[in-house]
């Protein structure tokens, strides 16, 4: 597919009805990607393209389309296409040196928030890519003294960006997990890390994100690893550790959590049923 075969210029809803047409093969959203793609390119907000079918959309913008279509049917990321992505209410930008914030994760947020104690708690986002958590639990709790820690410097530059725009507070660091955290403590450390086991099939469809977001080791749980172990000596007397995980790794977690000294307070599925997270204590 090239720009060529979209019309130069075309009223939104004949262009909307070619975006959908090449994006079906492709994706289970097609309308609604073709939307969001059609107002990103045309500059103007979703609701008034649906509004308004009959707006005239000029050459510019509709080769502007046709590109981002052709990248979509390669499989990229919408949210990389537009440089947004909506999480747990909050605009960030998103480029391809940090992961995608899934919509599952915002169950992390929610059981974050109601884990906190009252007053001005600490708050420690480890791997915090584009900084959705951390920024996510500093909007709505702002007395939280929040910390963000990712080992790439490109997601740091990211989060920071986005601390920087929405106006939060966040301090964001480069680290390899605790190793920038020296004795430091926190009532909350919050984890969505990389779980997937290197030779799943899955990577197929991931190829546009970082590798190494996603990449969990031979098992998925190399990361759960060296985080469990070192995690007790960073949480304050009642703090907890939450973390995200596979459908298919709870039984090895909750089985890992003793051995690092950490009991299992919670378990929790996400709205599929799926086991999703789990909320650990430190046994000292």
């Amino acid at each position: 597919m090239t720009a060529l075969e979209v019309p130069p210029a075309s009223q939104a809803r004949a262009l909307l009805a070619w975006a959908e047409r090449e994006l079906r093969p492709v994706s289970d959203s097609a309308r609604l990607d073709a939307e969001l793609l059609l107002a990103d390119s045309a500059g103007i907000a979703r609701a008034a393209l649906i509004a308004h079918p009959e707006r005239f959309v000029g050459e510019t913008e509709a080769r502007r389309l046709a590109a981002a279509v052709e990248r979509r049917s390669r499989g990229e990321p919408l949210a990389y296409i537009t440089g947004r992505r909506e999480f747990y209410s909050i605009d960030l930008t998103v480029d391809a040196s940090v992961l995608v914030p899934r919509p599952e994760t915002e169950l992390l947020v929610e059981h974050a928030l109601v884990s906190l104690p009252a007053g001005k708690p600490r708050v420690l986002d480890l791997g915090t890519g584009s900084g959705a958590i951390a920024l996510a639990i500093k909007r709505e709790r702002p007395a939280c003294d929040v910390t963000g820690v990712d080992v790439s410097a490109a997601a740091i530059q990211v989060a920071r960006a986005n601390a920087i725009r929405l106006g939060l507070d966040v301090r964001f660091l480069e680290s390899d997990w605790f190793e920038g955290l020296a004795g430091e403590r926190f009532d909350a450390i919050v984890a969505n890390p990389p779980y997937v086991a290197s030779a799943d099939p899955a990577f197929a469809t991931l190829a546009h994100e970082p590798r190494g977001a996603l990449d969990g080791g031979p098992d998925g749980l190399d990361a759960y690893r060296r985080i469990f172990v070192r995690a007790g000596a960073h949480l304050e007397t009642h703090g907890v550790l939450l973390v995200e995980h596979g459908a298919d790794q709870r039984a090895l977690l909750t089985a890992m959590a003793p051995t690092a000294g950490l009991n299992v307070a919670a378990i929790v599925d996400d709205l599929a049923g799926l086991p999703r997270l789990l909320v650990l204590e430190s046994r000292s």
